[in-house]
């Protein structure tokens, strides 16, 4: 690559996409709004990895290499002149992304590849406000760069291929999977973990589950490695709703967002950064669940319970009415293996509507237990 890499945007996305360009050999231009702004960044980043060589995830080789890479500058036509691409990293705000990105365009070489770090806006669109239509491409990094092992890049059509073989050669250089996907609002993958994250937002507001166990459904139960609620609040909450009203304004009444998600972020509860969304987050990116937030509103406040006062009144119904069944352990006895509780020692089924009780709970036997024994009647 031909020129450095900058980065205009030292937000969430800015910085940890240059910090992980300058781990993989890339010369790197990290661009603020002035050079004040652009070299808090820088030390944000020198502060990481400084984290990073003390938990033994960086050798100091590595660190003194990554360091010399990376630079910082303010935005404008001076630090445009020798770059060979440009990554836009700013906010989802097509007002703000626009003038910006027509901005380098006109300061940069005729050579230099525009991308946009979008995730939720449509390439086309927003190439047209910037008059950049047939030159844009989408390029959605997703956070923690370092970690996360995909780029997404977005293509609106006639777009010349030597657009698109430049920014799939960087997300290469960036030892990242390149999906190429159609121009869309929210292209694929962010639609599809929207919908998901939507989802279990409203479920939670339901009180189906908390935020924990619907987290650990989809982590346990089919190997994601977040929940859909820890995955929002690292993206930040603010930015799930941006999307979900963008979609919901395109016509797709799906992505409607749910109250929850919009109180937490006009109440300024954004997920991670702020240290408070679905969960509360601590120092060094640690959560933990918010006491009592999301609990079940069913009895008891757990479905094993549900489930139990459930069988119980299955077999009340069961004894009470006409056509009754025999016993009560007919209705009940094909889900005892699942509740994990014991039947009480009685021949009558009535008996079944006392309170179960766990076999946990059962009192431990007696040992050397004295059993009665019958003497025999007289004249046998």
């Amino acid at each position: 690559m031909k020129g450095p890499l900058g980065i205009l945007g030292p937000g969430t996305l800015g910085l940890s996409a240059a910090q992980w360009a300058a781990e993989c050999g890339v010369e790197t231009l990290l661009l603020g709004r002035d050079l004040s702004h652009a070299e808090a960044g820088l030390l944000e980043i020198h502060s990481r990895w400084d984290r990073a060589l003390g938990l033994g995830r960086l050798s100091r080789e590595a660190l003194d290499q990554a360091q010399t890479r990376l630079h910082s500058a303010a935005f404008g036509p001076d630090a445009l002149q020798g770059a060979a691409i440009l990554l836009e990293a700013l906010p989802e705000d097509p007002g703000l992304k626009a003038p910006v990105l027509a901005a380098a365009a006109a300061w940069g070489p005729p050579e230099l590849l525009v991308l946009s770090g979008t995730s939720a806006l449509s390439i086309a669109d927003l190439a047209n406000r910037a008059g950049l239509t047939g030159r844009l491409v989408g390029f959605h990094l997703f956070v923690p760069v370092p970690r996360m092992a995909v780029v997404e890049v977005a293509v609106p059509e006639g777009t010349p291929g030597i657009w698109v073989e430049r920014a799939r050669e960087l997300g290469q250089a960036l030892q990242k999977r390149v999906v190429q996907v159609r121009d869309q609002p929210g292209f694929a993958a962010a639609r599809m973990a929207l919908a998901q994250g939507l989802e279990a937002m409203r479920l939670l507001e339901a009180g189906v589950a908390s935020a924990e166990d619907l987290d650990a459904l989809m982590t346990l139960g089919y190997g994601h490695p977040v929940g859909p609620l820890e995955l929002s609040d690292r993206v930040g909450l603010d930015l799930r709703l941006c999307i979900a009203k963008g979609l919901e304004a395109a016509g797709e009444a799906r992505f409607h967002p749910p109250m929850n998600l919009q109180r937490a972020v006009a109440e300024g509860a954004t997920g991670c950064k702020a240290q408070q969304g679905f969960f509360s987050w601590k120092a060094g990116g640690k959560r933990h669940e918010k006491p009592g937030h999301g609990r079940p509103r069913h009895p008891g406040g757990r479905l094993r319970d549900l489930c139990r006062i459930s069988a119980r009144q299955s077999a009340a119904a069961g004894l009470r009415g006409p056509g009754r069944i025999g016993s009560a352990k007919l209705g009940t006895l094909e889900i005892i293996p699942f509740l994990n509780i014991s039947l009480p020692r009685s021949k009558h089924g009535r008996h079944l509507l006392h309170p179960l009780r766990r076999r946990s709970d059962r009192p431990p036997e007696r040992e050397n237990r004295r059993v009665p024994v019958r003497p025999p009647r007289k004249g046998r």
